[in-house]
């Protein structure tokens, strides 16, 4: 099977052979984008899992110095980057001469800016999946089109005919669209799965920066009423 698909490509035309090359270099990308994705996402997860047992403890001897400074050995972790910038904002602040919402406010924006920029580096590479996963069939198409016409214009001038004088040409022409849904199908699959966690990566941040934001309402209304 191997070398009748060898034979094919060898014997095919030049476009046929610069779409399976194109599809290939697609491939190549496609499967590094979801091996990096994949990684990225994983210790992610994990890092944020290990980093929210360490935030809790930090909050409750309000030690928000030592949140942040814990946080940088999270750096993969998409909360404790939030977080971190929440807090480092949060500290920042001069209470005497802002107001409470002030303060929120600023935090908030904070949180809101970090969150969308750890949003934006992890989607990185999932628009060129969702390309790949779009245009490589018609890309794969385009080429067994190209197969067929030079399939039927070889009949027509070496004037033989039927189905045997030309089915060699189309079975050639027609291994771009197979290799073209080859490429497509995982880079779709990988698309797809890899946007659901980001979503849930997203909520994940929404919620811990709502959390925060509950804290820093508490500890701000309390050194208010303390004064």
């Amino acid at each position: 099977m191997n070398l009748s698909l060898t034979q094919m490509f060898a014997e095919s035309g030049w476009v046929a052979r610069l779409v399976i090359i194109f599809l290939l270099i697609l491939s190549v990308y496609s499967i590094a984008v979801m091996i990096e994705k994949f990684m990225t996402y994983r210790a992610a997860k994990k890092q944020s899992i290990d980093f929210l047992p360490v935030l809790v403890k930090c909050l409750k001897e309000n030690n928000l110095q030592g949140a942040v400074d814990k946080s940088k050995e999270f750096g993969k972790s998409h909360i404790a980057r939030v977080v971190s910038a929440g807090l480092l904002e949060f500290q920042n602040q001069d209470f005497a001469a802002a107001a409470s919402f002030d303060v929120v406010g600023a935090v908030t924006r904070a949180l809101e800016r970090e969150t969308a920029i750890t949003s934006a580096e992890m989607k990185k590479g999932l628009g060129g999946l969702a390309t790949i996963g779009s245009t490589a069939p018609f890309i794969g198409l385009f080429g067994t089109v190209m197969g067929i016409i030079n399939a039927f214009t070889g009949m027509a001038q070496s004037g033989s005919g039927g189905l045997a004088a030309v089915s060699a040409g189309i079975s050639e022409a027609l291994i771009t669209t197979a290799f073209g849904l080859l490429v497509a199908i995982p880079a779709v699959m990988a698309f797809n799965y890899f946007t659901n966690r980001l979503e849930r990566f997203q909520i994940e941040m929404s919620n811990s920066s709502a959390e925060l934001l509950d804290f820093f309402l508490k500890k701000h209304g309390a050194s208010h009423g303390a004064h």
